[in-house]
């Protein structure tokens, strides 16, 4: 029952993945959440209110009247500009608690000029969006703009209201709005892909949230962002400059090209990076009749990326994550060998098991003052609090 005595009002409006609320309601009960449902009359059309009203066990409301008004979806472009012509404009509007928007629409829409411009804005009113994911869609195209499933809507509410946050979002939340205005920042994200032949290859679990979070949050603290990504499916977030790479080494190049390219102010290093590869790639698939074995396999040692940057003259700020396994104990043990060892003034660790593929998080920093560990929170309130933190550190470096 981590959301026992939270209540939230769900707003839902007019396009198919409005059927998606319904197992999202469920498991916010499940949690000990009270529901209340405000739905746009277009959105009747999906699912109806007496579905809704059954899930939640209150009424259901579609206007500020007596009848349903004539109108259609509450979209991010009303609410970003401040249209409230129905009940549940009014509401986003009219509120003194956090407001979250889950997009749902297809990838033409979500890459249209004019919806990159109306999320910016709310963004920029601290409004905080969940999603979009990328995959296929109704309309049979394939892209972003898919909403997001409920567990993972259910995993963000819940490390922002769950039992782990003593304090509401507006009050554990730094405000970050403006605080890099003017930084140009790297950050590396996602695994990298070792091939050892056409079809075979050696990779780790990192799903690349962390990491495209924090992008995210230095973009909405007023930063110049390139992201480089290892193979990940996820959506780039609005306004940053995405670079794809596979392998560790072409990560290393890329890293090399972007710092040549324009001085950084920051250097973050989050993608969990391949010790090592194959000395030679097979030009065809290795087979178990062949003869041949995998241990028999020649291994060379990746390049260190965030070391290689640290130890160049007059080095941007460097950041660096160390995905470990065991106890938070031993983490906080490795850590400052990990931090000399590699020359940087700021090193975060996690244990990686447990937050690999996760929307949620724990991590610890290191620095010249010793160790902190920061609550379990999901990932995205955790690159905020991170980029708050580098913020300052930049200012008095």
């Amino acid at each position: 029952m981590k959301l026992q005595h939270r209540h939230f009002v769900i707003g839902i409006t007019g396009g198919i993945a409005a059927y998606k609320t319904c197992e999202l309601i469920r498991r916010l009960q499940d949690e000990g959440a009270t529901i209340q449902v405000v739905m746009t009359e277009s959105s009747t059309r999906f699912v109806s209110q007496l579905t809704f009203q059954a899930l939640s066990g209150r009424p259901v409301y579609c206007s500020a009247w007596e009848t349903p008004a004539q109108s259609g979806p509450a979209n991010v472009a009303r609410i970003a500009n401040g249209q409230a012509n129905d009940l549940l404009t009014t509401l986003c509007l009219a509120r003194e608690v956090p407001l979250f928007i889950a997009p749902a629409m297809n990838r033409q829409m979500w890459q249209n000029a004019a919806t990159q411009r109306n999320i910016a804005q709310l963004r920029h009113d601290s409004i905080r969006l969940l999603g979009p994911d990328t995959g296929s869609q109704a309309c049979g195209e394939i892209g972003d703009g898919r909403m997001l499933e409920p567990q993972s809507l259910l995993a963000e509410l819940i490390a922002q209201f769950g039992p782990h946050s003593e304090h509401p979002l507006a009050a554990n939340t730094p405000n970050i709005r403006g605080v890099l205005q003017g930084k140009q920042l790297l950050i590396t994200a996602g695994p990298t892909f070792e091939p050892i032949d056409p079809v075979r290859g050696i990779t780790n679990r990192s799903s690349g949230k962390m990491g495209f979070a924090i992008a995210q949050a230095a973009a909405d603290a007023g930063a110049a962002v390139t992201l480089i990504s290892g193979p990940v499916h996820l959506t780039t977030p609005t306004g940053i400059h995405r670079v794809n790479v596979t392998t560790a080494q072409e990560m290393y190049d890329a890293v090399k090209a972007a710092l040549l390219d324009l001085r950084r102010d920051c250097f973050i290093a989050v993608a969990a990076v391949a010790d090592w590869r194959p000395s030679t790639v097979g030009d065809t698939k290795i087979k178990k009749d062949s003869g041949a074995s995998l241990t028999e396999i020649n291994w060379i040692e990746n390049p260190d990326i965030l070391a290689s940057v640290a130890q160049q003259p007059n080095p941007p700020y460097c950041v660096g994550f160390a995905a470990e396994s065991g106890s938070l104990n031993e983490l906080e043990k490795l850590l400052p060998e990990k931090r000399a060892r590699k020359s940087v003034p700021l090193l975060v660790g996690n244990i990686g098991e447990t937050t690999f593929g996760e929307d949620t998080n724990q991590i610890m920093l290191c620095d010249e003052n010793g160790t902190e560990l920061l609550p379990t929170d999901s990932k995205s309130n955790l690159a905020r609090i991170l980029i708050f933190r580098i913020a300052q550190r930049l200012r008095h470096d």
